[in-house]
C-alpha cells in the first residue's frame, strides 16, 4: 500500500510539474508590418505552432524592426537573442553566401511559377543547405512578390535614372542594376527609408506594393513604375542550435506549422500586392506608370549587364542552373 502511495504521489508530481513547465518561447523577429504578406504569415505560423504544439510553444512575433534592424537581426540570431528571422535573400551575402544574391538578378523570373521551381527546387535546397556553417538552418522560402520602382519622376526610359539616388538593400547584384541604369544607389535600413523619401536624402526606391504602400512610401513618391524588374523574398530561418535542441515532436509540430505558413505567404502575397496596388492609385498621391514592351526591352538590355558583372560573384553554376530552371535567356 505504502509503494502503491508512493507511485502514485510520484504520477500526481510529474503531472503537475509538466502542467506548470514554461512553454519553449520562439523569438521571431521582422522589419516589415505586420499586415504585409510576411507580418501575416509571421503571425499565422504563430497561431498554428501554438495550437500545433498544445501550448507547449509560445511564438513572439516582433514586426517592424521593434527588436533589430535589418543589419542586426541575424547576428542577434546567430547569438541566440531571437530563435527565428524572415530576412530578404540579399541578406545571406553579407553573411558570406554569395549565392542567395541569384534571387536579385534583374528580370530573371517572369512568373511565380518560374520563381518557384527555383525556391521549391534543387537550387533553392542548394542554397538553405550553405547556411548551416554559419550556424542557421533554413526551414523555408516565402515569397513577397515582384518589385515596382518609385521615384518623384517618372521612370520610363533607361535615361530617366541618370543621377537618382535610389534606395537598396545591401546586394552588390542591386547596386550593377541601379548603376546600369545610370542610378546612384544608396544602402539603407529598410526603416530608414519613409523619412528619406521625404526628406530627399533618396530620390526614390524599388520595392514589392505591398511594402512600398505598408510602409506610406506612395505619400512622398510621385510616381510608381510597374516594372516588375526583380524578386523580393525571404527565408524563414532559426537558429541552429535552438532547432536542433528541441524535442524530436515538437519540431515535427512546427515543421508542420511552417508548411503550413509557407502556403499561407505565397498565396497571399500576389493578392497583398493587388490590393495594394489599388490603395496606391485610390490614394491618388502617385501615378502608376505603365512600361510599353519596347521600354520595357530597354530596361532588360541594360540591367543584363547586373548578370554578366555578378557572374564570377554570385558563381557560375548556381546562375547556370537557375536560368535553365527559368528558361532564362541573358
Amino acid at each position: 500500500m505504502k509503494l502503491k502511495l508512493l507511485l502514485t504521489l510520484a504520477m500526481v508530481v510529474t503531472f503537475a510539474t509538466n502542467a506548470l513547465a514554461a512553454p519553449i518561447i520562439i523569438k521571431f523577429s521582422h522589419v516589415v508590418a505586420q499586415n504585409t504578406p510576411k507580418g501575416q504569415a509571421a503571425d499565422y505560423f504563430k497561431k498554428l505552432a501554438e495550437e500545433r504544439t498544445k501550448g507547449r510553444v509560445k511564438v513572439e512575433v516582433y514586426p517592424n524592426s521593434q527588436l533589430y534592424k535589418d543589419k542586426e537581426e541575424m547576428e542577434a540570431l546567430q547569438l541566440g537573442a531571437v530563435q527565428m528571422l524572415a530576412p530578404a535573400l540579399s541578406k545571406f551575402a553579407p553573411l558570406g553566401v554569395k549565392e542567395f544574391e541569384v534571387f536579385d538578378l534583374p528580370f530573371l523570373f517572369d512568373s511565380y511559377q518560374e520563381l518557384h521551381k527555383v525556391t521549391q527546387g534543387p537550387v533553392g535546397a542548394k542554397l538553405l543547405k550553405k547556411l548551416e556553417p554559419k550556424g542557421i538552418l533554413g526551414l523555408a522560402y516565402w515569397d513577397n512578390g515582384f518589385k515596382v520602382m518609385s521615384a518623384n519622376k517618372p521612370l520610363k526610359a533607361v535615361a530617366d535614372f541618370r543621377g537618382q539616388k535610389m534606395r537598396i538593400q545591401s546586394s552588390k547584384v542591386l547596386d550593377s542594376e541601379m548603376r546600369s541604369m545610370g542610378a546612384i544607389p544608396q544602402v539603407m535600413a529598410f526603416s530608414e527609408v519613409y523619412q528619406a523619401l521625404q526628406t530627399g536624402v533618396v530620390n526614390g526606391t524599388e520595392n514589392p506594393p505591398s511594402n512600398l504602400y505598408t510602409q506610406k512610401m506612395h505619400e512622398v513618391q510621385k510616381y510608381v513604375t510597374l516594372s516588375d524588374h526583380g524578386y523580393l523574398g525571404y527565408a524563414v530561418i532559426v537558429n541552429k542550435k535552438f532547432w536542433q535542441g528541441l524535442p524530436a515532436d515538437i519540431r515535427t509540430a512546427l515543421e508542420s506549422a511552417m508548411k503550413d505558413a509557407t502556403k499561407f505567404a505565397n498565396d497571399v502575397a500576389k493578392k497583398d500586392n493587388d490590393e495594394a496596388l489599388a490603395g496606391v492609385k485610390k490614394s491618388g498621391k502617385s501615378q502608376l506608370v505603365t512600361l510599353t514592351a519596347q521600354e520595357k526591352a530597354a530596361w532588360k538590355k541594360a540591367m543584363d549587364k547586373a548578370h554578366k558583372d555578378n557572374m564570377g560573384r554570385i558563381g557560375a553554376d548556381i546562375v547556370k542552373e537557375a536560368y535553365a530552371a527559368t528558361g532564362y535567356k541573358p
